[in-house]
């Protein structure tokens, strides 16, 4: 089996930085930057190794890349291993560095996509490459794919894909991609959390409804008044605890390394449990009920008129299977005087944590950290698996990291001053040469 060549090691520090330096950033709306200059640069990596690669747009700028790799066995149903080339936008003010100068600062590469995830797509680059220009045959069939819009759910990016352009897929049944597979420190202990489920999305407006009027009068019938209501029910509403076959390995695996009682049934324990995840707790506690957060509003026109309707948009995380059940709640809990009307619903996804593909997953990554325990979780936000999910492509958050117990790594994502260790893109680069050789 080849390890990572020097080369690679090296390739993976430009491309990260060359990407970090594009600016992509997804303002939503199909309003966006950079995206086919990212696109361009991903083509000329594949092109240049000998790859024939597929680069196509959603809406002009808003550009996707694919390409596969033959694998040894035609037989057996391909892999996709993905990225999105889009991040959140940055406020240069807040950082201590320019977010897309692609800094090294203390061995650590900074920019705004650093972690999210322009670190795991020069992974990915850099290991394609390098495999290929040793003539490395895969097992089976990889589908090396670029997305557009991650950040804003992927509508001119893996969903556009999936619908428009399904052929690019054929064959397909499981997918690698982000916030996953990186390391934690759990008393004393490293372990690898590796995301085998995320909670469904489901961006929703609510729209009050009520009697215009002078804003002098006495009208009881306030649509701001309704929606404001709503909106504290909403917020104050305390969500069910539900432990999922993921989220129960997990707490399982957390009472092991630390030796805390673990009951699935008693709110305590569990609490104990994720409080013992250090950081890594801000992706973690959400998982434990569904979620639902108020995120916009808009009301009225001038001081004195009340408005006839109200708006606000609620961002709300459903588990697996507790779909229909939350956004019932979330009616009962608007009350009548509002109407919820969804902007965009994506599935939860919940794989399997006990198969063939994660057992290749933990072994590559156990292969370079011996003594590391792996264990699953569930992503609190989404991926662009969920798009895939509709092909019937069982997906993963696999971006191996090796982390300092320092970093707070939850914080990287969205936020300032982002930025990943170059020890650890190259910890990467070994675990996915050798992890896309065995799967």
């Amino acid at each position: 089996m080849m390890e990572a060549s020097p080369q690679a090691l090296t390739e993976v520090v430009t491309i990260c930085q060359n990407l970090l330096r594009i600016d992509t950033s997804n303002f939503g709306h199909n309003q966006a930057r950079g995206e086919r200059q990212a696109g361009e640069y991903v083509m000329e990596l594949l092109t240049e190794v000998g790859l024939d690669a597929e680069l196509y747009e959603s809406s002009p700028g808003r550009t996707n890349v694919v390409t596969r790799i033959p694998g040894a066995d035609p037989t057996r149903p391909a892999l996709v291993v993905h990225g999105h080339l889009d991040v959140v936008p940055a406020q240069a003010d807040e950082w201590t560095v320019p977010p897309f100068a692609g800094e090294i600062i203390d061995d650590m590469l900074w920019g705004r996509g650093a972690v999210d995830m322009k670190d795991m797509v020069a992974m990915i680059l850099a290991v394609t490459r390098d495999l290929t220009r040793h003539n490395i045959t895969p097992p089976r069939d990889l589908i090396i794919a670029m997305f557009a819009d991650e950040e804003a759910g992927g509508e001119y990016g893996a969903h556009w894909s999936v619908t428009h352009r399904p052929d690019l897929f054929e064959g397909a049944t499981e997918a690698l991609s982000e916030v996953g597979g990186y390391s934690t420190t759990i008393n004393g202990h490293r372990a690898y959390l590796l995301q085998t489920a995320e909670k469904s999305l489901g961006w929703l407006q609510l729209i009050a409804h009520g009697t215009a009027g002078h804003g002098s009068q006495t009208i009881t019938d306030n649509a701001v008044t309704h929606l404001a209501n709503a909106l504290t029910r909403i917020a104050n509403h305390n969500w069910q605890y539900h432990i999922t076959p993921t989220l129960n390995a997990l707490l399982a695996g957390v009472a092991d390394l630390t030796g805390l009682p673990y009951d699935p049934n008693d709110p305590h324990t569990i609490d104990t449990l994720i409080t013992a995840l250090g950081p890594t707790a801000k992706f973690v506690a959400p998982t434990i009920r569904n979620t639902a957060n108020p995120t916009q509003l808009t009301a009225g026109y001038k001081a004195n008129v009340i408005p006839r309707t109200a708006t606000a948009v609620i961002d709300a995380r459903f588990l697996p299977g507790h779909e229909k059940a939350g956004l019932d709640t979330l009616k009962e809990l608007a009350g009548p005087h509002i109407t919820i009307d969804p902007i965009l619903i994506a599935r939860a996804v919940e794989s399997p944590h006990n198969s063939s593909l994660v057992d290749h997953m933990s072994n590559a990554l156990t292969h370079y950290d011996p003594n590391a325990t792996v264990l699953p979780y569930m992503l609190s936000g989404g991926t662009d698996n969920k798009s895939l999910a509709e092909l019937g492509i069982t997906g993963y958050g696999f971006a191996p990291l090796q982390l300092p117990d320092t970093l707070d790594f939850p914080a990287m994502f969205h936020g300032v001053d982002e930025r990943v260790p170059i020890s650890a893109l190259h910890f990467g680069v070994n675990v996915l040469t050798r992890l896309l050789q065995q799967c």
